[in-house]
C-alpha cells in the first residue's frame, strides 16, 4: 500500500485525495478481513460481492462529541436526526444511511487503479479483481475507435446533479451582510452560475 501512496504522491495528488483513497482501501481491507482473504488473493467474486455489499450496507456514522450521550459513546436521543432530511436553506439532502452512487463509483475506481498499479509492478494478483467494463460497440466517430471501454464493470452510474441555488430571501440577507463593495461586486458578477453554490 505504501508503494501505491508513493505513486500517488509522485503524481502530485493532494493529501486530501490520498487520504480519500486510503479510506476506500480501508473499507475494502475490512470487507476482505471478514472473509479472511488477503488483498492479493482477492478474486472477481470478492469484488462483485463487495459491490453488492456497498449497495445494501449501512455506512458507519461517527457521532460528534457534542451529540454523545452520558456514556460518551452512544448518541443522545435528541441528537438523532432522520437521514436524508434536506437542508432548510439550500435544499441539499442530508447524508443517507447507505453509500451514495458517487461514493461507490469512486471506491470502485480507486480499487481498480490500486490493483492495476500492482499488476504493472508485478506485486499483486495476475488478474485485476475489479475489471474494466466489457467493451461496447459504438459507431466510430472522428478520432475514436469503434470499441471503447466505459469504466469499471462494477462501477454504478452516477446521476447528474442539478446545481443548488441560494433562495432570494437568503441572497438578500447575504448581500446586506457584506461590508465591502468588492465582495458585493463578486456576488453580483454576471453569468447564470453566479448564485450557484459549489
Amino acid at each position: 500500500m505504501a508503494a501505491f501512496f508513493a505513486e500517488l504522491q509522485a503524481c502530485s495528488r493532494p493529501a486530501t485525495t490520498i487520504r480519500s483513497y486510503g479510506m476506500d482501501l480501508l473499507r475494502w481491507w475490512r470487507f476482505l478481513a471478514g472473509w479472511e482473504v488477503d488483498w492479493d488473493r482477492a478474486t472477481r467474486q470478492h469484488a462483485r460481492d463487495f459491490a453488492r455489499w456497498m449497495q445494501v450496507a449501512p455506512k458507519p456514522a461517527p457521532i460528534h462529541w457534542r451529540y454523545r450521550g452520558a456514556d460518551g459513546l452512544s448518541p443522545a436521543p435528541a441528537a438523532r436526526r432522520a437521514a436524508g432530511v434536506p437542508n432548510a436553506v439550500t435544499g441539499r439532502p442530508g447524508p443517507g444511511r447507505l453509500y451514495s452512487e458517487s461514493t461507490r463509483a469512486r471506491c470502485e475506481t480507486v480499487l481498480r487503479s490500486f490493483y492495476a498499479f500492482h499488476l504493472e509492478e508485478g506485486t499483486g494478483p495476475i488478474i485485476n479483481p475489479f475489471p474494466a467494463a466489457r467493451e461496447r460497440r459504438r459507431l466510430p466517430a472522428a478520432g475514436r475507435s469503434a470499441r471503447q471501454p466505459s469504466g469499471g464493470r462494477y462501477r454504478p452510474s452516477v446521476p447528474h446533479r442539478l446545481p443548488r441555488r441560494i433562495p432570494d430571501g437568503h441572497f438578500n440577507g447575504l448581500f446586506a451582510a457584506l461590508r465591502h463593495n468588492r465582495d458585493r461586486a463578486l456576488l453580483l458578477s454576471p453569468g447564470p452560475t453566479s448564485l450557484e453554490l459549489a
